[in-house]
């Protein structure tokens, strides 16, 4: 009897760590806010190298929202995003939107820059003030040929 009631208790924590695992996870996937509480903003990107779907979008360090649709635009040959910010955020309609880095060995993450504007974006409407993402490389040819000519 003692072997069975020792089994129930273990299997008990096992099944209890698994549904606080679960639940963990599906806070940090985003999967908790709930349907009606993200409305969506377009931009427009030079270069989103390292941004894919699920992407932090982050407004002064704090995460508010994800990218959720990334296409090559055929026309202008520069990649359209898709980013859903959490409605309880609004963003003023003269801010920014920036690929940013986390460091050097870092990930990459969209920031929103906010403006001034007492006007708010509403769902559907595009950031026009975009700037891609620059390649550590290229900026370390930068330097180099820089300090050649000088």
């Amino acid at each position: 009897m003692a072997e069975n009631t020792t089994e129930v208790l273990v299997g008990g924590a096992v099944l209890a760590a698994a549904i606080a695992f679960g639940v963990y996870g599906a806070q940090v996937a985003g999967l908790g806010d709930g349907g009606g509480a993200n409305y969506a903003l377009t931009a427009s990107f030079r270069s989103i190298e390292g941004v894919n779907v699920g992407t932090d979008v982050r407004l002064a360090g704090v995460k508010v929202g994800t990218v959720t649709d990334v296409a090559l635009n055929p026309e202008t040959y520069r990649a359209d995003t898709t980013v859903t910010v959490n409605a309880t955020t609004q963003v003023p309609d003269d801010s920014a939107i920036v690929i940013s880095s986390e460091g050097l060995l870092g990930g990459n993450f969209v920031e929103i820059v906010p403006g001034g504007s007492p006007f708010y974006f509403a769902d559907g409407d595009e950031i026009l003030d975009t700037q891609g993402s620059v390649s550590l490389i290229s900026l370390l040819l930068r330097f180099v040929s820089g300090g050649e000519e000088g």
